[in-house]
């Protein structure tokens, strides 16, 4: 039996602010935009290729926004992914190793090389390069 993860809800101040982060910034798409009365208004997203989507909203969770860290997306190439951030206005970090890569061929940054960011309420997110999946 598969146990999938399918969707993570991401604590926002402005959701309309989000949405356009996440959308226009990282380029997520929207999957669906749906108010549900005043009080309830839920955004979901889906960064490029994944299987799993974020959620921001109203109505939602009690967590506090910008209180969530370590989100991780994956990517096959690491300076690619940071010059699109960049490009795109998002106030990314330098390239970072953490660790020491068993098995740097083909690529030294594979599995150990990260750039971090945040979203506009302060959640955390990480991107680490893994080019190719054993």
């Amino acid at each position: 039996m598969n146990w999938t993860l399918e969707v993570v809800i991401v604590p926002v101040s402005d959701v309309d602010r989000a949405k356009a982060f996440y959308a226009e910034r990282l380029g997520f798409a929207v999957d669906h935009d749906t108010k549900v009365g005043d009080d309830v208004h839920i955004v979901q997203l889906t960064p490029p290729g994944s299987g799993c989507s974020i959620v921001v909203g109203k109505g939602l969770t009690d967590m506090a926004p910008g209180s969530l860290r370590g989100l991780q997306l994956v990517v096959s190439d690491l300076h690619a992914a940071r010059a699109r951030l960049v490009e795109r206005g998002v106030e990314v970090s330098e390239i970072q190793v953490l660790g020491e890569n068993p098995n740097p061929e083909p690529d030294p940054l594979d599995n150990v090389g990260f750039v971090f960011f945040n979203d506009p309420d302060g959640n955390g997110w990480a991107v680490q390069q893994i080019s190719a999946r054993g």
